[in-house]
């Protein structure tokens, strides 16, 4: 699959069934830490994770045992410093609760980051604004 440049945050939604329409909801986070806004008008794709919802899984293709880190190496991502880790650095939380751990950030700081290592569960992200 190939994904757009021009793409602003991914995040993980249920699609919930209203009266009249169909409705996504975005994480207050995307909004108050990204460049999304309200009032502004997206386009939005829709993926399914395994072949679910009327489409058929790839051929060739499964979908993982476990959860995949929702991060990236060379990601840019804005984030919010929560908390401070043992040893003074930053700690951030995106989504399902994902570590991103950023060296030299203050908890309060939000901050541009470019992710630099990705493990299972935690990532390090170095302030780049």
């Amino acid at each position: 699959m190939e994904i757009s440049d021009k793409l602003l945050c991914l995040f993980s939604a249920e699609v919930e069934e209203t009266e009249d329409r169909f409705v996504v909801e975005v994480p207050r986070r995307e909004i108050e830490n990204g460049p999304v806004g309200p009032e502004t008008t997206y386009r939005v794709a829709l993926i399914s994770d395994s072949g679910e919802a009327g489409t058929e899984a790839s051929e060739g293709t499964t979908p993982p045992d476990e959860p995949q880190p929702p991060v990236e190496p060379g990601e840019i991502r804005y984030v919010e410093i929560e908390d401070l880790g043992k040893q003074g650095d930053g700690i951030a939380r995106v989504e399902r609760g994902y570590v991103i751990i950023v060296p030299g950030a203050e908890v309060g700081e939000r901050v541009k980051i470019e992710i630099s290592e990705v493990k299972s569960n935690f990532a390090v992200g170095e302030v780049i604004e």
